[in-house]
């Protein structure tokens, strides 16, 4: 378990209880009351964890597709790979996503990284380099 999830597992466990100690406050009718605010908590706890991955695969699928019509008008005689995190494994839960990686053809060993909002608001927000010998960037977007 990732420690972000193991904050996140315990600030929800102590709300959870803070619930509980103040449902045994009360009594009778709110005491009912509370303890099924507690019950919906704990069910939308566990439904917002279960939607997640996937409202995030949608999500990253948008994205894929707009950062995918961008690349096709701004190089269109180029072919490219895009790699993007796979974020249900283990070992890639600090990694961002929503980081979607390019790798061109003819560029092999520059990884470029998107960001992309929306179909208007798609950002190269870095590069990495596998070979120290590359100088030549031929894909880098300067502002």
């Amino acid at each position: 378990m990732h420690p972000i999830e193991l904050i996140e597992l315990m600030i929800a466990s102590g709300i959870l209880l803070v619930f509980l100690l103040i449902s045994f406050v009360f009594k009778g009718k709110w005491r009912m009351v509370i303890q099924r605010l507690a019950i919906v908590y704990v069910i939308s706890f566990i439904s917002f964890y279960v939607i997640r991955p996937y409202w995030i695969d949608l999500q990253l699928e948008k994205k894929v597709g707009f950062l995918q019509l961008q690349l096709e008008q701004q190089y269109p005689e180029e072919t490219w790979e895009i790699w993007t995190v796979p974020h249900r494994e283990d070992g890639y839960e600090s990694m961002n996503p929503y980081s979607i990686g390019v790798i061109f053809e003819n560029e092999p060993d520059v990884q470029y990284k998107y960001f992309v909002r929306n179909k208007d608001n798609i950002i190269q927000t870095g590069y990495s380099i596998q070979n120290e010998h590359q100088r030549d960037l031929l894909h880098i977007e300067r502002e």
